[in-house]
């Protein structure tokens, strides 16, 4: 009898054990282990953000009490030629670059993507080089490279017979040398990210439109590019992020010039931040956050695709 006492009492708690002990875990476990990433993500983005968002209305020089102006830094902004010049400097870069990354980049990562080609992992890693190198090492060989005294390619010029170009120098040829230099180091990564959304593609329906007697040119309209045209729209909207961003290769290579013809948005911004001036800059930011987000979501309307 005390045997079945027993056996009845250490089941009974076992199963108290089952119903209680797990119930705490279950509930909490999930938080705990997303906590790390909240409280990084509140330390290093929202509050950064926010504060930013105070700052852009006052005037603070980086040390005192900040000064309320309400909406003076964006009227300044709005009413700047330099602010609008600069949006303009970059989007007649986002022209001369994405358009053509992304026609490029979809045409090579079609080739990349021929399970007949040879080498293909060699290929892959080639155009992704330029990509991982560092920006200013490249900048400062772009520099040397266009000189117009002694760079290489004027010296070419020269061997079959044509004048120098002043490629850094001159507002008619700084622009597409700074994009020259934003395609070459970019467009690999570009390449691999739509290469990733073409692998994606079933190869049976590729097999069935050569059953039907279609071309390579009709299944690259018909097929491949309606078929990655969410890929196509996140290149779109990733590289426009980049261009409106970019800083580091005209403050190297150009440093805005020349006559502030390769200024861009990111340069701009940067300009307020070494005057002091923190509170247009951060104007400046946010006014530059809500035309790109536009862009953006411009882009994704145009390139969705229909489920």
């Amino acid at each position: 009898m005390s045997v079945l006492v027993a056996a009845e009492r250490s089941r009974g708690h076992g199963a108290g054990r089952s119903v209680l002990r797990p119930w705490l875990p279950r509930k909490v476990a999930p938080y705990l282990f997303v906590l790390p990433f909240v409280a990084m993500f509140v330390a290093f983005s929202v509050y950064p953000m926010l504060f930013t968002l105070r700052l852009s209305f006052t005037d603070w020089r980086g040390s005192g009490a900040a000064q309320w102006v309400g909406w003076d830094n964006y009227a300044y902004l709005l009413g700047n030629e330099m602010f609008w010049g600069s949006l303009g400097n970059s989007a007649m870069l986002w022209l001369m670059i994405v358009p053509v990354q992304v026609v490029v980049g979809l045409l090579v990562a079609v080739l990349l993507n021929n399970a007949k080609l040879r080498m293909r992992s060699f290929y892959r890693i080639a155009f992704l080089v330029p990509f991982v190198t560092p920006l200013v090492a490249v900048a400062q060989i772009w520099v040397v490279v266009f000189d117009q005294n002694y760079g290489a390619v004027n010296g070419l010029l020269n061997l079959v017979g044509l004048p120098d170009v002043g490629w850094l120098t001159t507002s008619e040829f700084a622009k597409p040398t700074l994009a020259l230099l934003f395609l070459w180091k970019t467009t690999g990564f570009i390449v691999i990210i739509l290469l990733s959304g073409l692998q994606s593609i079933d190869a049976s329906v590729y097999e069935a439109a050569s059953i039907d007697g279609a071309s390579r040119s009709r299944q690259l309209r018909s097929i491949t590019v309606p078929l990655a045209r969410r890929t196509l729209m996140f290149s779109v909207v990733l590289q426009t992020l980049a261009v409106f961003q970019m800083f580091a290769e005209p403050f190297v290579v150009t440093d805005g010039g020349p006559y502030n013809s390769t200024t861009t948005a990111g340069l701009h911004l940067y300009e307020h931040i070494t005057r002091g001036d923190l509170g247009t800059g951060a104007a400046n930011s946010f006014l530059l956050v809500i035309v790109v987000m536009g862009l953006s979501l411009v882009f994704v309307r145009l390139l969705r695709t229909e489920d």
